[in-house]
């Protein structure tokens, strides 16, 4: 549950239900606490309530039942061209050795850009982690993510050097939602360093937010050398 005050309140009531769900207390098919309730222990309008459990409604979190109450939905999970799979697994199911080098962890505060993405106020702080993965020792990528604190408050406690962040982040708040675009594009020049890449190879760049709890968990801006890495898909 989100304790960010500045956050709207219809925000963190979603968060509220998605956290119970999510952590197996209200299981498919149960029936949720009524608005009148809900609005009660968030001294909030019934108003407000409804909003968040419309919201939750049309992302299939919840059903509404006309005359009996909202129960839990039947959770569907969708595949897209980017899977959110954890590198080093992927790197593990070729037969190869994956190992990471943790090159930044730091808190930050929200750019204009970021608080844009994470709906936060500009100056709300984040977490930063820049990491680059290998593949038999070459690197493949590097992932610059930033983190919203209220969904992994832990996060600058874990130790990457044995723990991708993509695996600390799939456990601790679980996927609701995600944005994704892929372009190439040439490296700055930290990056190109870090992939040891010559000046003129451009790289494969996904852009990834995720979301978890009603809220932006994570933006990841991914940098893959475009003659080391590609995309697959099927449908």
């Amino acid at each position: 549950m989100s304790t960010n005050p500045r956050e709207p309140a219809y925000q963190r009531i979603k968060a509220h239900v998605l956290a119970h769900i999510h952590n197996g207390l209200w299981k498919e098919g149960d029936l949720i606490p009524g608005e009148e309730a809900l609005a009660r222990e968030f001294g909030v309008s019934r108003m407000t309530v409804n909003r968040a459990i419309r919201e939750l409604s049309d992302e299939q979190t919840v059903e509404r039942v006309q005359g009996s109450g909202t129960y839990v939905a039947q959770q569907k999970y969708q595949s897209t061209l980017v899977a959110i799979r954890n590198i080093a697994e992927e790197i593990a199911a070729r037969g190869h050795a994956h190992r990471s080098d943790l090159h930044r962890l730091e808190r930050v505060k929200a750019t204009d850009t970021l608080a844009h993405e994470f709906h936060l106020p500009v100056g709300d702080p984040l977490f930063h982690s820049v990491v680059v993965h290998l593949e038999n020792e070459k690197p493949i990528q590097v992932e610059d993510r930033y983190v919203n604190p209220a969904v992994a408050p832990h996060y600058m406690q874990q130790d990457f050097s044995c723990l991708t962040p993509n695996a600390y982040l799939m456990r601790v708040a679980p996927l609701q939602g995600v944005q994704f675009s892929i372009e190439a594009r040439l490296p700055p020049p930290e990056v190109r360093e870090m992939l040891h890449m010559p000046r003129e190879e451009p790289c494969l760049l996904l852009h990834r937010q995720t979301r978890s709890m009603g809220q932006v968990a994570a933006v990841a801006t991914m940098w893959h050398p475009a003659s080391r890495y590609r995309f697959t898909g099927s449908f």
